[in-house]
């Protein structure tokens, strides 16, 4: 599996790490496997959270997280990478930078499927700096709103109107 194998994709997942399972790396990983591709991982934030709502939040510092994704491009052809929760500003431009000519598929959490809040203040500049960046942004609804300063659209309507803006603004 190592650099110069190219028997299999590696596919590296930069993301919080969800204790429940069900969401961040642990899913990452498992979608992966599923589909016969090699999971590495860079992990942003460690969360105590379950199927009932996020408990607590801590970020990696910026550095460390740069630091794991060098050590995985170091070693393995990275075939795409998979972005998901970045909770700072700060790991969301050291990521942004560390990954810099790969392929990148970016989901922009922000908020767990519980409602709690996955993200620092003076996040959501960065992570749009970053989604301009990235070859195909997945936001949510929800996600999609932050991004445009609005409510999530309610209507068909209103999901093609917020989609058509943010395409005009280079996502």
């Amino acid at each position: 599996m190592a650099r110069g194998d190219t028997s299999v994709i590696v596919v590296l997942t930069v993301a919080g790490s969800d204790s429940g399972g069900g969401a961040g790396v642990q899913a990452d990983l498992k979608t992966f496997a599923a589909l016969g591709v090699y999971g590495t991982s860079a992990i942003t934030a460690i969360t105590a959270q379950n199927t009932q709502g996020v408990r607590r939040v801590e970020p990696v510092a910026a550095d460390l997280v740069a630091a794991q994704i060098a050590a995985v491009r170091e070693d393995f052809d990275i075939g795409a990478v998979k972005i998901g929760m970045l909770a700072t500003s700060e790991i969301a431009e050291a990521v942004e930078a560390a990954v810099a000519g790969l392929k990148v598929v970016y989901d922009p959490v922000m908020v767990a499927s519980s409602g709690d809040t996955l993200m620092a203040s003076g996040f959501v500049e960065a992570s749009l700096r970053l989604a301009r960046r990235v070859d195909l942004a997945t936001p949510n609804l929800a996600e999609a709103a932050r991004w445009l300063a609005a409510k999530p659209a309610q209507s068909e309507v209103e999901m093609v109107a917020q989609g058509r803006e943010l395409l005009a603004r280079g996502l």
